[in-house]
């Protein structure tokens, strides 16, 4: 009987969905093998899988709502049908948070799940599932290794007063700081440039991470260095619902003159307001993009204003912008607000090629001029591919 070669599974828990990735890692680095996600938990659940070229593998639906234990042990069972010459040996799953513990993905233990949940509240509709899913794996499947792969982590590289509240620094030895996320997203885009673009790789980049969540990153180096979201996801860049920065009085006045909740408040900021909440139609881009009312057309203008603002603070930070680089669903598939974004920021020496822009291709491309003075790019990001990398980094024989 032929020996199974080992397998990496990739995890990504949010507060209604498990997306995941099965990578084999024979040969070096872990290969993608297939991938998929159960969306919809709380409501009518739907999972589907597609192999490495994104042919359907298999596709279910359930009328009930599943428990995350139920979703987890799904995409097991699948993984070892579809993948049966391939033994699982570690699981690699995505986390927000790691503090100033973890600047890097590490083993999970029990020590390191105390450090996970004192993190928790920070970042109530990520962490919590992620944590849950790991868990859930450590009880059902003991024999398996399990790394965690922090979103912080690629952040740890900014400066001390990048990282700095204008508040007692006590409140800082608390855990109150800018600790910025979507950094395995960034890390993939830093570990493309120097074959896409080595100028780059070595100078001042902007990168737009732009889907239902959204940041940007200002790197030097390759490396972080200014981040807009901070403490939590829920700040900097107007989001599907989130609102971004906002004055930390607000707040205090709807809970003073509204006597609204602390829950409350955390719906109204986290899930009501951003894109669905100035628009009053929908949380998705392509939604807006496709209304002619005047209220998404205000919507996805407030959304650019806020990025050029962003924009404009990277590059006081990075002294300077050598490139930008779009990612994520709506910096990957939206020429709309690539467009928008660049004609705000047309004063740092942008100009995009229309047709380059306009184009569908799925590949990395740059769609600035021969005469900008800064390149710009589109680069698919792979956030899964950095879990796999870190995993196996992690687990593979010495």
């Amino acid at each position: 009987m032929s020996q199974l070669l080992p397998a990496l599974l990739c995890l990504n828990a949010g507060s209604s969905s498990v997306k995941f990735s099965l990578y084999r890692a024979a040969n070096g680095a872990p290969e993608l093998l297939l991938g998929g996600q159960i969306e919809g938990l709380l409501t009518q659940p739907h999972f589907k899988a597609t192999d490495a070229q994104g042919n359907t593998l298999n596709e279910r639906h359930w009328d009930q709502p599943q428990r995350r234990a139920e979703a987890v042990e799904t995409i097991l069972e699948f993984v070892k049908s579809a993948a049966k010459e391939y033994k699982l040996t570690a699981v690699g799953h995505r986390v927000v948070l790691g503090g100033t513990e973890f600047p890097h993905s590490v083993v999970v233990d029990d020590a390191v799940l105390e450090v996970l949940d004192h993190y928790a509240p920070i970042v109530p509709s990520h962490q919590p599932a992620e944590i849950e899913s790991i868990r859930l794996l450590r009880a059902s499947h003991p024999d398996l290794t399990q790394v965690a792969c922090f979103d912080s982590a690629f952040h740890r590289t900014k400066s001390e007063v990048a990282d700095l509240y204008a508040l007692p620094l006590s409140y800082r030895d608390k855990g109150i700081r800018r600790w910025g996320f979507h950094g395995l997203s960034y890390d993939y885009i830093s570990s493309q440039l120097p074959k896409l673009s080595p100028r780059l790789a070595a100078g001042k980049s902007v990168v737009m991470h732009l889907g239902s969540g959204a940041s940007l990153c200002g790197l030097s180096d390759g490396k972080s260095v200014y981040t807009s979201m901070g403490f939590s996801p829920l700040d900097g860049l107007m989001m599907g619902t989130r609102c971004g920065s906002l004055d930390p009085m607000i707040p205090i006045y709807l809970m003073d003159q509204y006597k609204m909740t602390p829950a409350a408040i955390e719906k109204l900021l986290i899930k009501e307001s951003g894109l669905l909440g100035v628009s009053g139609i929908s949380n998705d881009m392509r939604d807006l993009e496709a209304s002619t009312e005047k209220h998404a057309q205000l919507a996805i203008d407030l959304f650019v204003s806020m990025l050029a603002q962003q924009t404009g603070a990277a590059m006081a930070s990075i002294q300077g912008l050598d490139g930008i680089v779009f990612t994520a669903g709506i910096g990957e598939r939206s020429p709309l607000i690539r467009t928008k974004a660049c004609e705000a920021l047309a004063w740092a020496g942008i100009e995009i090629d229309p047709a380059l822009n306009e184009s569908n291709s799925h590949e990395a491309r740059r769609i600035s001029t021969e005469q900008s003075k800064v390149e710009v790019w589109v680069i698919p990001t792979d956030e899964e591919s950095v879990i796999a990398r870190d995993t196996w980094q992690l687990c593979k024989p010495q």
